[in-house]
């Protein structure tokens, strides 16, 4: 009995033993995943600092005392406090964007990011295929291109005392001469072929000769008209159009001048890339080792190509180190600078004697750098479209890209060009080939006509009809019955009888002798001189 006691008072304490070991085990890991989910916390909260690279250059980053600001500087703010995230900035040490070295080291903000100096970039870095396979970018937070930027008073040289063709491209002016003198040789053929034209039946007399033709086109042009006026329904089809294509004209002429004065801008003579390779006046160049450069340098594009050449024969003199010093040498001389548009936009908005042209290549943006494969692109790259989405991109664009300059109009005026005008070019080339076809079928209908009446056939007397006509000297085909009767009454010829009855021909004039001796064989007569 006693040792039953003393078994069950063990087994009781065991049990009791037990349990508490148990609780105390579940209170210590109780207590372990407390504070590792304290410091997990604390972890979570901290907040990372990162290491960010830029450049210096008005307005994405510019030094005020020991302070920077600018765009990227607001950009990367917005970004820290969406993501939750530090920053350190500092300038890139060779202060460049980053190209291949001669030694196939990457150089500026995207050598340091490779070598890890650097977390982020947040600078006008312009994404390209070989900068992405070294580095990752997030989306574009500004869209740019390329473009020329020029002095007004170098872009303006030469222009302003032959201003009153500025009004159409110099291809629009060609396409006028060509119009011209097309439509005046349209008008002579007309004149020729068609019937209603020639006076008969004594002498057939035609005066649209070429010169009156061109005549009556240049009055035409000045709306003031010039004789001698068209006859035949082919010839007035012509006139018609060329009246309607001239009215237009004057009109297209004198709403872009009057637009031009209106603007106050004198008109560019570099319009495009294709402009600046043809003039000599201005030497141009871009950043070295920029994308801008690359771009020539790949491009298959010929224009592109003589630029790159261009640029590459003469690196040490045309290629800058950046943007501060291209805007000194196209200030202080006759030089074009080759860059990202969205910033020679500051530029022209910042100094107003400066202006770009209205041609930009190769469509492009700038975005943030990261290291390959670092989570931040994705982040970073949600981000920035956010920011689109809600405005503050354009905010910042319109905050930063403020003009100080004046214009006393707008400045898109440009030339007009032929493609603006090609319907005007339709409608009279359909007229010409219209009014020369009237006048085949005038033509052949008095052919035809003359043809039953002489028994012959339609095509022998159409090609005597066309012989005929652009045959004759001066637009007048003589009579011989007249002829002889206008020579004989001035004396040149006269009849004489002969002893056997016959009549003969005889002229006082020796240069004469060659009409006489025709007159004499139309007439079969002998000839006396």
């Amino acid at each position: 009995m006693e040792e039953a006691f003393r078994l069950a008072l063990c087994v009781m304490v065991g049990l009791l033993l037990l349990r508490g070991s148990r609780l105390a085990g579940a209170i210590e890991t109780g207590n372990a995943v407390s504070k590792g989910s304290d410091e997990e916390g604390k972890e979570a909260t901290d907040p990372q600092t990162l290491t960010v690279t830029t450049i210096l250059q008005d307005p994405y980053a510019m030094a005020r005392g020991t302070e920077l600001e600018g765009y990227c500087l607001d950009l990367l703010d917005a970004l820290a406090k969406m993501l939750h995230f530090n920053y350190k900035v500092t300038i890139v040490k060779d202060g460049r964007y980053g190209a291949v070295s001669s030694g196939g080291n990457w150089t500026g903000m995207v050598g340091e990011i490779i070598r890890q100096e650097a977390d982020l970039a947040v600078a006008p870095l312009t994404i390209t295929s070989a900068r992405d396979e070294v580095i990752s970018f997030t989306m574009p937070f500004l869209a740019t291109g390329i473009g020329i930027l020029l002095r007004k008073e170098a872009a303006s040289q030469g222009a302003s005392l032959f201003s009153f063709l500025a009004p159409f491209s110099k291809e629009t002016w060609t396409g006028m001469m060509v119009a011209y003198l097309l439509t005046c040789l349209c008008l002579f053929l007309a004149a020729r072929l068609s019937p209603c034209e020639w006076k008969e039946p004594k002498s057939e007399e035609n005066h649209f000769t070429f010169l009156n033709s061109l005549w009556f086109g240049a009055g035409a042009l000045t709306l003031q008209g010039a004789a001698p006026r068209p006859k035949a329904l082919s010839g007035r089809i012509i006139a018609t159009i060329w009246w309607l294509f001239t009215i237009s004209l004057l009109a297209a002429y004198i709403a872009n001048f009057t637009a031009l004065l209106c603007s106050g801008n004198e008109p560019l003579p570099i319009q495009t890339f294709e402009d600046l390779v043809k003039q000599r006046e201005i030497e141009f160049g871009t950043v070295e080792g920029s994308s801008t450069f690359q771009f020539f340098k790949n491009s298959r594009n010929p224009i592109h190509q003589m630029i790159y050449e261009y640029m590459d024969k003469r690196r040490d003199h045309v290629l800058v180190k950046n943007y501060h010093e291209a805007v000194q040498r196209v200030l202080e001389s006759n030089y074009a600078f080759i860059g990202e548009s969205i910033s020679q936009d500051l530029l022209a908005a910042r100094h107003c004697n400066l202006t770009r042209a209205p041609e930009v290549i190769g469509a492009r943006g700038f975005g943030i750098a990261t290291a390959k494969g670092s989570p931040w692109a994705n982040k970073l790259s949600l981000a920035v479209l956010k920011l689109g989405e809600s405005g503050n991109l354009d905010y910042l664009r319109n905050k930063w890209w403020e003009t100080t300059c004046f214009h006393k109009g707008p400045d898109t005026w440009s030339p007009l060009k032929p493609q603006a005008m090609g319907g005007l070019f339709l409608v009279l080339a359909i007229g010409l080939m219209l009014g020369v076809i009237v006048a085949l079928v005038e033509l052949s209908n008095r052919s035809r006509h003359a043809a039953k009446r002489e028994k012959k056939s339609c095509c022998s007397v159409l090609s005597e009809e066309m012989s005929h006509r652009f045959r004759i000297k001066e637009g007048v085909r003589e009579n011989p019955e007249k002829n002889i009767r206008s020579r004989g009454e001035t004396g040149i010829f006269s009849q004489v009888a002969l002893e056997n009855g016959q009549v003969g021909v005889i002229t006082t004039h020796s240069e004469w002798l060659f009409d006489a001796e025709d007159l004499a064989i139309t007439l079969q007569l002998p000839v006396f001189i």
